[in-house]
């Protein structure tokens, strides 16, 4: 049985791009929105058959937190498996491409039960962001969209927020909200799905 870590309510995820791969950085978050600790770091190559995303705890990449890897080759509704430093798995994710035409639509769930479904939080800027896209001129001045995804489960409560922040590069805050139970949604699932909602969100 893999151990559950620390619970962590907040956290930010900052994108750094550089030429062959994307670098994300997740840092502790304190509740002015002040970013602290270094929680993990992660290179994404730019084109994979199969997906595989490790977070390691610092720059030097040699221990591992925990990853994320694809099922299969990448295709439109490819799942992703979320692993600890160890291998085993503690959640996943997927894309619901049906549902994602019109408004961006994932499913999380957890090794322990909980399934999750996750929206972008404005229908507007959703219909908004699939029109600009088609149009040749936001590929040479990319638009800098703030959309924000909202996860709960099956019965209303909140399992996850991501927010994207007006910067230079793609930031983002998560909070992880407490259930009335106490539960929680395990900080590295959370901070996996929210990378992917930046790394794989035009597949």
């Amino acid at each position: 049985m893999t151990s559950r870590p620390a619970p962590m309510t907040r956290f930010a995820v900052r994108q750094r791009i550089t030429p062959i791969v994307n670098r994300y950085e997740i840092r502790r978050l304190d509740d002015a929105g002040n970013e602290g600790e270094l929680l993990a770091l992660a290179q994404q190559k730019r084109i994979a058959l199969k997906e595989l995303v490790t977070f390691y705890t610092d720059e030097s990449r040699s221990t591992p937190v925990f990853a994320f890897r694809a099922r299969q080759r990448i295709d439109l509704g490819a799942t992703y498996d979320v692993t600890d430093a160890s291998g085993a798995q503690i959640g996943w994710f997927r894309k619901d491409f049906a549902r994602s035409l019109l408004r961006s639509t994932w499913h999380l769930g957890t090794a322990d039960g909980l399934e999750a479904t996750g929206t972008e939080r404005s229908q507007g800027i959703a219909i908004a962001r699939r029109l600009m896209e088609n149009l040749p001129v936001v590929d040479a001045f990319p638009i800098p969209w703030v959309f924000h995804f909202d996860f709960t489960a099956g019965d209303g409560t909140p399992v996850l927020t991501s927010e994207r922040k007006l910067s230079v590069r793609d930031r983002y805050a998560v909070t992880l909200p407490v259930a009335p139970n106490g539960w929680q949604l395990d900080w590295r699932v959370g901070a996996a799905m929210a990378v992917a909602l930046d790394a794989l969100q035009a597949r």
